[in-house]
């Protein structure tokens, strides 16, 4: 009986779903790669224009759209497994 049930095309992705999905991967890679600069910085900074409050209160800034840039530039590669993995995961939804 099940044989004669009309195969149902698989649905073509959802290109703004695609698109939200890659964005999400590329934030979580860049977000990592924050944490890891973080983790890399200097403590303490030497020299004429080193440490002060506006150290302080920027390097964050900073740290953040230098990962935001690699992210972009293609990073470790972590953006794709996880747009890979969140993307099989969606489909098997």
């Amino acid at each position: 009986m099940i044989d004669s049930l009309p195969a149902t095309p698989p649905h073509p992705p959802d290109e703004a779903a695609q698109g939200r999905l890659r964005d999400a991967a590329m934030r979580l890679e860049a977000l990592f790669l924050a944490e890891m600069l973080k983790s890399a910085r200097p403590q303490t900074a030497d020299g004429t224009f080193g440490g002060g409050i506006g150290e302080e209160q920027f390097t964050s800034f900073l740290i953040d759209a230098q990962a935001g840039e690699m992210a972009r530039a293609g990073g470790v590669g972590l953006a794709e497994t996880l747009f890979r993995a969140m993307s099989n995961a969606a489909d098997a939804a």
